[in-house]
């Protein structure tokens, strides 16, 4: 019996999983302008995820496609991502499109994030 003035039933406290989405709905990018056009904020949302979540991190630099595809968004076969660091600098991500039977990729976009602090 509880000398309580309002019952009070102690409920069990359940983990909060965020889950982390980078569109809100499924997107397929087919060609290259549609590529030009949606996948600059995509590919700048992954980033930012990335310098404050090392696993998503990790993921993006060893299944880049992958970790996209998982996020919702369908890369053409014929395009390729490449994560890239280089000493002292941020992350970056290029985007080329394979053409086949040709020794090149043409590069589309390049996409990195730049903090600024200003007064």
């Amino acid at each position: 019996m509880t000398t309580a003035v309002v019952p009070y039933k102690k409920k069990e406290v359940s983990a909060y999983v965020y889950e982390f989405k980078l569109v809100e709905k499924s997107v397929k990018l087919l060609d290259r302008e549609t590529v030009k056009q949606q996948l600059p904020d995509i590919l700048g949302r992954a980033l930012a995820r990335s310098w404050i979540d090392p696993e998503y991190k990790d993921q993006l630099q060893h299944d880049l496609k992958g970790t996209l595809a998982a996020g919702g968004v369908i890369i053409p076969e014929d395009y390729e991502c490449v994560y890239e660091t280089s000493s002292g600098q941020r992350a970056k991500i290029v985007v080329f499109e394979c053409k086949p039977n040709s020794k090149f990729n043409v590069r589309i976009c390049g996409f990195s994030l730049t903090m600024m602090a200003t007064r």
